[in-house]
């Protein structure tokens, strides 16, 4: 086969492909705590240049968006920013949609970096969260010092990762989280997770999340 007709037949594959698969597992019954991959996000880190804070800040005021200033998660129109450092964020699309065209926007007035093929992202929710990731986990998830909108750089497992809270579930009260791993972690991190989450119940969705 040509180099020509091999490439053509080249699929993306998302960073928890072969790695998640669908369905339930660990203890039976009603599942303790659900884990959806997200997959297809656009996702940039964005730095400020120096001197550039307030350009940056009204780029992106037309999005609905507050560039945090502080350890927090900012969500508007399909879009977030998640303080990663003084004066740096991630930037996340729900679709990839125009984000190419975006970053070369914001990238005249800040340092930009496409990371939506470098990182693996989850969704996990359900009345036991806490008690899973508090097995490997190095802060407090509790909700008095981990409120809605917090986020943290931090290890898991000693793998490094991103992690944010969301909005409580609106049916359950449940605490939601996400989590932005390493794609080169995703096995990794899946392989402890899976085995923490087990005793609970799991129920794991794949796609978009």
């Amino acid at each position: 086969m040509s180099e020509a007709a091999t490439m053509a037949a080249w699929q993306p594959r998302g960073p928890w492909a072969g790695i998640i698969a669908p369905g339930p597992f660990g203890a039976t019954g009603q599942a303790g705590i659900s884990v959806a991959t997200r997959d297809g996000l656009g996702i940039a880190s964005l730095i400020a240049t120096e001197g550039g804070h307030d350009a940056l800040a009204a780029a992106l005021k037309p999005m609905g968006l507050d560039l945090p200033a502080t350890p927090r998660a900012v969500f508007a129109n399909g879009h977030g920013l998640i303080w990663a450092g003084p004066e740096q964020w991630l930037l996340i699309a729900e679709s990839r949609d125009g984000f190419a065209e975006l970053l070369r926007d914001l990238g005249a007035v800040a340092a930009v970096s496409d990371q939506s093929d470098g990182r693996a992202t989850l969704r996990l929710s359900g009345p036991n969260i806490r008690d899973a990731l508090a097995k490997g986990c190095m802060i407090d998830l509790h909700p008095s010092v981990f409120p809605v909108g917090a986020t943290a750089l931090t290890s898991i497992a000693y793998m490094g990762v991103h992690l944010w809270r969301l909005a409580d579930d609106p049916a359950s009260g449940d605490g939601v989280f996400e989590i932005a791993a390493a794609r080169s972690m995703a096995g990794s991190f899946w392989s402890w997770l899976s085995a923490s989450v087990a005793e609970f119940g799991c129920l794991a969705t794949t796609g978009r999340g």
